[in-house]
């Protein structure tokens, strides 16, 4: 089987996220992709840490699988050529400089396209290319307050806060991932290229749903911990031992939640009779709950819950969701083995009956795939040596 994306070419001129996680997911569906690094300093997320493994970022591997690294100054003339001759040969590029820069540099789209009229090109930026916050500085931390994320998480008597992974910078890579993936379609029934332009906190609104939808019935969302503004049950609650997440949809998980941790008169009281009441004293319902769920650990409440059809799960750490019965069946994490290196890969989980998908190599040492690539292009080993001396490439690039 071939990869859905077999024969794309994909340029990743971006730095960190949010396109290094878009062309991630392109490169587990089977695409070609060449990471564009500044010579002797690369992406900074190469430097993202600590920790480090042997001087190398665990952050920067887990967005940067099967891509390959090259070395180019584009500062430079020859650099640019070098780029020019790269895109001819392309189908998309990614980059997430911020507005005005890619212009300064002569790689905005109208400039590629000269080479490559049938080019995807992805521009990416914190606020897009309009508007009066579009020059500004942009990071997922900005994101998330801006975007209202904040103020719904975290519990209601403490201060705003953030979500604890990159989460807008994730987003965005999805929505650009998935552009991409609708332009490639469309080329292929047009023979178009395609300009994608989109901003952090554009992307980011539309997984606002729920809170959303009360603001459109003038109510203000808050921040509620785990709680949920429309459904109760659906929170962390304490056991003896640790918390469990217990997520009733509908009256008979209800009723049978009640059973399972044997109290019936709780679906009998009328401050709990319905989800709309339970919503209204969730509170109450809550000190309920764990003074039931006090009297047996997490696993023991797991076992009753799983035997009776009550959705929960315990609260686990990374390392328990990163290896558990279940991703270990599901093959979620594998290690990929590249001469004195074992790097641990995380898989993405989109699983093709008639295509390959997955991670075949180690995320690329800084430069090490330069002479590879241009000598795909053509270039001679006397025209590589000419252009590195020109400070072209750096002294990271493989020989």
């Amino acid at each position: 089987m071939k990869p859905v994306l077999d024969d794309v070419s994909v340029i990743d001129l971006s730095t960190f996220v949010t396109g290094g996680f878009s062309s991630l997911m392109l490169a587990a569906q089977g695409a070609d992709v060449i990471k564009i690094e500044r010579p002797d300093v690369g992406d900074d997320i190469r430097h993202s840490g600590p920790p480090f493994i042997k001087g190398e970022s665990p952050y920067y591997w887990t967005v940067n699988y099967d891509k390959r690294s090259i070395e180019l100054n584009l500062k430079t003339e020859p650099g640019k050529m070098a780029l020019y001759d790269l895109v001819e040969a392309a189908d998309v590029v990614i980059q997430n400089f911020r507005p005005g820069t890619a212009d300064r540099l002569d790689i905005a789209y109208d400039d590629l396209t000269k080479y490559n009229d049938s080019l995807i090109y992805c521009d990416i930026s914190a606020f897009g290319n309009t508007g009066p916050w579009s020059e500004r500085p942009g990071y997922d931390l900005l994101v998330q307050g801006l975007s209202g994320i904040m103020s719904v998480t975290g519990e209601a008597d403490s201060n705003p806060a953030k979500v604890g992974l990159p989460q807008t910078d994730l987003i965005t890579g999805m929505w650009a991932a998935f552009g991409i993936m609708g332009a490639l379609y469309r080329r292929e029934r047009t023979n178009e290229g395609e300009y994608i332009e989109l901003g952090m906190l554009d992307a980011t609104l539309p997984w606002l749903t729920k809170q959303a939808g009360k603001v459109f019935a003038d109510e203000t969302p808050e921040r509620m911990g785990t709680q949920d503004p429309v459904l109760a049950p659906y929170q962390t609650l304490k056991t003896a031992d640790g918390y469990i997440n217990i997520a009733c949809l509908n009256e008979k998980l209800w009723q049978a939640l009640c059973d399972a941790i044997e109290r019936p008169d709780l679906s009998e009281n009328k401050r709990f009779e319905t989800n709309a009441d339970r919503v209204e004293n969730m509170d109450a319902l809550a000190v309920e709950l764990e003074t039931a769920l006090s009297e047996r650990t997490t696993d023991e409440w797991m076992t009753v819950f799983t035997d009776v059809g009550v959705p929960a799960g315990p609260v686990q750490t990374v390392a328990d969701a990163l290896s558990n019965e279940q991703t270990d069946a599901r093959g979620m994490i594998n290690t990929i083995t590249d001469g004195n290196r074992e790097i641990p890969v995380i898989e993405h989980p989109l699983n093709f009956k008639n295509a390959q998908s997955g991670f075949d190599a180690p995320p690329p040492k800084l430069g090490e795939h330069t002479n590879e690539v241009f000598a795909e292009l053509g270039y001679t080993e006397q025209k590589l040596e000419h252009l590195r001396k020109k400070g072209v490439f750096g002294n990271n690039d493989s020989e």
